[in-house]
């Protein structure tokens, strides 16, 4: 009894030790954020009881704190076996915080909640948000302060501070009874998580190296030669020696130098060097001395300086003044699913994603609704139903953020008359002034600009009369419904349509028609002359047909109208085709499944990040000439050729992400470089598999392209899990439009498969382009 008596102190003694150390890593983390003493930090490390809503039936109070990390949230969970892994969650998952009912679940179920209270988290993959009350407003204000301030500090720390946060924060989770010091058990299983695998006696050799006290155990400075080992890059060594003459600083001349001979830098000189310095190098006295370091130096490489993808086309570049027809248009299909188009549910939030991507055209599938309401699903399916009200709302509050340039609403329209009168009202009422009912000027002949059409919505659909019909008096009438139930039969799984097409028609409400200014839906009728907002939707399997037979035809036709693209019918996984062709084509509105990752994803993401992801990329000069002999698919010398060897070195990995949770998983690693355009320029090369090392692997191949078209080429960096017996699993990819490459060595900053950037996963390449 005596024994027991006095063991509670001791255990106090020991609880109070892990709370003081667990708060001094918090204000560690805290101070590598820029974030230290703040004080909606330190409540969100202290934890609070909020209400996690799920249903009109189901609402249930869980604990919620931030990590001493100052990444991570652990969330308390009800469900026998759950693993600890699975009550944490990323803060680099986070894609937003809103406060108040600003998703279909807060706006369904906890209306009667106060809206200051409430706030939901929206993460960046298809994970369901994660809808919360807090029990005050303020409680609710240091969460959503609190986690956005994060969000920003963490995205504003460059790469060398992200992998010294990471790598101290898989440091402590390897300290398994937290005595901060690492035995060689625990070095081991922290090489595994952070994707090395070593044999063991090289693990024991860099450990006995390493632990200078001889106390079978790695403390402080011990931990600290141990993490500079690790993460000490050799192939920057060997560039900086090169480029400095082995000395330990870089002069500004040596800097002009390599900026002029290797990275090719157009406006290579003293004053870029100096900013260079100022900007990057973390040794005040090397910058006094005007001089870079090897530190410098390898964080101005992780920069967006060093980057493989150009600064100068992360913001609008392009001549924004062009008609609309000039230009490639992001555009989504099936906009309002989350996933497949035959049970998937439908929703809002689907919208918010597509439109936060820099998407400018929207589609909905309109059909008549309980209680006069209209709503949108994929008809003839067991998707489920959203009302168009909210559909317009949700577009409405995000259309504008992510680009000012116009947002299409590609209207779909299966409702009776008196709900398209619904839906005209609806259009009206909530987008106001944001709704283009009018054409801006008397321009009939041509488009207007995506300069001028800023800060507008457009509706494209069924239209009575020309563009100016809407000016005539009101009245409904019959219009051929061609166009809607070519794509019905398309899509509905082998749907049996009753009337045959030809005599399909839609009574048409004027008050939705007059909504409809510059794309007015009509049935392709042919290549002959016809109005310029008269546009066309063709499947991918016509239009396919369409450019291998009449290819420079259907160019010229894109010169001065829009043509629209979507996915086949038979595409009932909601999967996608590749939309390089029909750019090549000069279609404007090539449409994908958003809601589905993949390479033609990844193509369609990389495309639109030129231009500052405006959601607007202007097309060759070769693809709006109306006298352009160009054909994609017999490409000679004339327009567009500019004959390119492309060189590109990849050289090494840092940091790629497990693609198996299972933590004696570890990646074997292959590099898949490849050119997408004209026919001609296609190609792909691969480097050889490095086994067991996702942490650091090493490649050192070059590969060689020849390129005919480059304003049409895009290059893929893929990276791959290698398994001889099953399908390699992805781990990062990266495209970039040929003309956005940098040359020289860069980093390749990769994106997971929904098309969200790693916080350090990079490839290190040299690449070189010669005409």
């Amino acid at each position: 009894m005596q024994c027991l008596g006095r063991r509670p102190p001791r255990r106090y003694s020991r609880e109070r030790f892990l709370r003081e150390q667990s708060w001094r890593v918090a204000e560690l983390n805290c101070q590598r954020l820029g974030l230290q003493d703040d004080g909606d930090l330190k409540f969100l490390l202290k934890g609070s009881q909020l209400q996690k809503v799920k249903s009109s039936s189901w609402r249930r109070d869980r604990f919620y704190k931030l990590q001493e990390d100052c990444k991570t949230i652990w969330q308390e969970s009800k469900k026998m076996m759950r693993s600890p892994e699975s009550q944490l969650f990323s803060i680099e998952d986070i894609q937003e915080v809103r406060q108040g009912h600003q998703t279909e679940g807060m706006e369904k179920f906890a209306r009667d909640a106060p809206e200051p209270r409430c706030f939901s988290i929206i993460f960046k993959d298809q994970r369901s948000n994660l809808d919360l009350i807090a029990d005050s407003e303020a409680e609710a204000q240091h969460w959503v302060e609190g986690l956005r301030k994060i969000i920003v500090h963490a995205g504003a720390m460059n790469q060398k501070q992200i992998l010294q946060h990471w790598i101290h924060s898989c440091l402590r989770k390897a300290d398994k009874n937290k005595d901060n010091k690492m035995s060689f058990k625990e070095l081991k299983n922290f090489l595994k998580e952070i994707n090395i695998q070593m044999d063991d006696s090289y693990a024991r050799k860099i450990f006995q190296e390493c632990d200078k006290s001889h106390t079978e155990s790695l403390e402080d400075d011990e931990i600290e030669a141990f993490y500079r080992k690790l993460t000490q890059r050799e192939e920057i060594d060997r560039l900086f020696e090169d480029i400095s003459g082995s000395q330990e600083t870089l002069s500004v001349d040596q800097l002009v130098t390599f900026l002029q001979q290797e990275q090719k830098e157009e406006e290579a000189s003293p004053q870029l060097a100096l900013a260079l310095i100022q900007r990057y190098e973390p040794s005040e006295a090397a910058k006094e001395q005007k001089q870079m370091t090897k530190d410098g130096f390898l964080i101005y490489l992780l920069s967006a300086d060093g980057s493989a993808f150009s600064p100068a086309h992360r913001k609008v570049y392009q001549d924004m003044s062009q008609p609309l027809s000039a230009y490639l248009i992001s555009s989504s299909h099936n906009t309002y699913l989350m996933e497949d188009q035959i049970t998937g549910p439908s929703s809002t939030e689907a919208y918010i994603r597509a439109l936060s991507k820099g998407c400018r055209c929207v589609e909905l599938d309109c059909w008549d609704g309980p209680n006069m309401e209209p709503v949108i699903y994929h008809g003839y399916t067991f998707t489920s139903k959203v009302l168009f009200c909210d559909v317009i709302k949700a577009i409405k509050n995000y259309a504008f953020k992510a680009s000012p340039y116009p947002v299409i609403i590609s209207l779909e329209n299966h409702c009776s008359l008196e709900q398209q009168k619904v839906m005209a009202h609806h259009l009206r009422t909530i987008l106001g002034s944001l709704l283009l009912d009018r054409p801006v000027d008397d321009l009939v002949t041509h488009f207007p600009s995506p300069e001028q059409l800023k800060g507008k919505i457009l509706v494209k659909g069924k239209k009575l009369g020309g563009l100016l019909a809407s000016l005539g008096p009101s009245e409904a009438a019959d219009v051929s419904d061609e166009d809607e139930a070519a794509e019905i039969e398309d899509e509905a799984v082998k749907i049996k349509v009753k009337q045959k097409r030809t005599n399909d028609t839609l009574k048409l409400a004027k008050e939705l028609s007059d909504l409809v200014v510059y794309c007015k839906s009509v049935h392709f009728e042919g290549f002959h002359s016809s109005a310029f907002y008269e546009m066309s939707s063709f499947s991918e399997n016509r239009a396919f047909k369409m450019a291998q037979e009449s290819g420079n035809s259907f160019i010229h036709h894109n010169i001065k109208h829009l043509s629209r693209i979507y996915p086949a019918g038979w595409r009932t996984d909601s999967s996608n085709y590749s939309p390089v062709d029909m750019w090549n084509m000069g279609c404007q509105i090539v449409a994908l499944n958003f809601q589905t990752p993949g390479a033609e994803m990844d193509l369609y993401q990389g495309r639109f990040q030129d231009n500052g992801l405006s959601g607007y990329v202007l097309k060759p000069a070769f693809l709006r000439d109306p006298n352009s002999k160009f054909n994609p698919r017999a490409v000679a010398e004339g327009p567009g050729w500019e004959l390119t060897r492309l060189r590109v070195r990849v050289i090494s990995g840092q940091q790629l992400p497990k693609v198996n949770k299972n933590k004696n998983s570890i990646v074997d690693p292959k590099v898949t470089v490849e050119v997408h355009g004209v026919a001609r320029d296609n190609a792909s090369k691969q480097t050889p598999v490095v086994d067991n090392n996702g942490f650091n692997p090493r490649w050192d191949k070059e590969f060689h392209f020849e390129v005919a078209i480059p304003e049409l080429a895009l290059v893929r960096f893929l990276v791959e899990d290698y398994d001889a017996s099953s399908k390699n699993d992805f781990v990062g990819q990266c495209t970039i439009p040929f003309f956005s490459l940098k040359q020289g060595y860069r980093h390749i900053h990769l994106l997971s498969k929904n098309g969200d950037q790693y916080p350090s996963a990079t490839l290190f390449v040299k690449i070189n382009a010669e005409n």
